[in-house]
């Protein structure tokens, strides 16, 4: 009997699924309708089966059958780009700004124009979001970090030309988000926070034609991360980044909007709003070389020659004659771009219905850097 027992023990032991069984993606996951803005970036909690999706004033949480689990609303600003950690951390920008995109945001939702510019990045914990509609402000499910260098390079006013503009390096903001190890170090080292630029793609600016991309250790964040409080925005965060990085691939309409690291190739994808620039090739995606390690360059800045690190293109794809800047072509990726680590992504296709709601399918592809096909759909 003893011995029956432990039999019986052994196998429902066997039968229980563990942490490091690998969770089955499916080819693609609906995230349902959700308002009437558009989705901005999506991330996947592959060791817990979810998906979270930013939506711009809400962050949707989903299982991998695309069931809604919860949702964190009330955002009046611009909820951006997703990044994961190791600890199951949902990492995203947040914008309040009064510019174009600031107003629309608030038109859209019917509130008025806020007061103060301010960056931040919104950490999360995924594990507190169980219900659909919690409270940013109200209810204890994130913190805020306060991104004061593109706040200062937001504000400042620089000569480009005889013209006096707004905006040094035209940041409109910060967009993209990732974490990825050092650039040109090994990939089993530590991350850092990668936190790219908005750049406003304005064709008579003559000093926007490079991503800026700012590196972060958030080991110590702890000390800097507020609650969020909307009607006042607290300066809580860094006085610089670790690094600032340049990367030169022509104009841009609002920077890099998803950025993402892939362990597979160890290099850092960006994708793009493409730009309106004629005399570049502006592409929708480009590929940071991880391997290569950061170099001096120059850049001009308010009618000076500034000496900045640059980031390297991977010398693959597509490479335009006339610059030298090699990138792809390809519709999609800037709503959504997710390495899932063995090659596979998931990708966003947004789309609005006939009643003006907003929606999301990711589906999975596969990178293969053809020039023509540099991503292929699995089925």
């Amino acid at each position: 009997m003893n011995k029956f027992i432990i039999c019986l023990l052994a196998f429902t032991l066997l039968s229980l699924p563990s942490q490091s069984q690998k969770v089955s993606l499916p080819d693609s996951i609906y995230s349902g309708k959700q308002g009437g803005l558009h989705v901005q970036g999506v991330v996947v909690d592959k060791a817990n089966a979810y998906v979270y999706f930013s939506f711009t004033d809400r962050l949707v949480k989903t299982d991998l059958s695309g069931k809604l689990i919860g949702s964190v609303t009330g955002f009046v600003g611009h909820l951006g780009d997703l990044a994961i950690t190791d600890d199951g951390k949902i990492y995203g920008s947040l914008e309040y700004k009064n510019d174009a995109i600031g107003k629309g945001i608030h038109k859209e939702l019917g509130v008025k124009t806020s007061n103060e510019d301010g960056f931040y990045i919104a950490i999360f914990d995924g594990s507190r979001i169980v219900r659909p509609d919690m409270n940013a402000e109200k209810e204890d499910v994130l913190r805020t970090v306060y991104i004061r260098e593109a706040v200062t390079d937001y504000a400042a006013k620089v000569k480009d030309g005889h013209e006096e503009r707004p905006h040094r390096f035209a940041c409109s903001g910060i967009d993209g988000v990732a974490f990825a190890p050092a650039m040109g170090s090994s990939q089993g080292t530590r991350k850092f926070l990668y936190v790219a630029y908005g750049v406003y793609g304005d064709t008579a600016r003559t000093d926007n034609d490079h991503q800026v991309i700012l590196k972060y250790d958030v080991s110590d964040w702890d000390r800097y991360a507020q609650k969020l409080s909307q009607d006042s925005l607290h300066h809580s965060g860094p006085e610089k980044p670790l690094e600032k990085y340049f990367v030169k691939t022509g104009s841009t309409r609002y920077g890099i909007q998803n950025l993402a690291y892939d362990p597979s190739t160890g290099n850092l994808f960006a994708a793009v709003y493409r730009g309106a620039k004629a005399h570049f090739p502006n592409y929708d995606l480009f590929v940071i070389d991880g391997k290569k390690k950061p170099t001096e360059g120059y850049i001009t800045s308010d009618n000076k020659r500034v000496k900045v690190k640059t980031l390297s293109l991977l010398e693959a794809g597509p490479k335009d004659p006339a610059t030298g800047i090699r990138g792809w072509n390809f519709k999609w990726g800037a709503t959504g771009l997710c390495p899932l680590g063995d090659g596979s992504f998931y990708i966003s296709h947004n789309s609005k219905d006939k009643d003006g709601q907003q929606q999301c399918t990711l589906y999975k592809y596969k990178w293969t850097g053809d020039n023509q096909r540099p991503f292929i759909l699995m089925k």
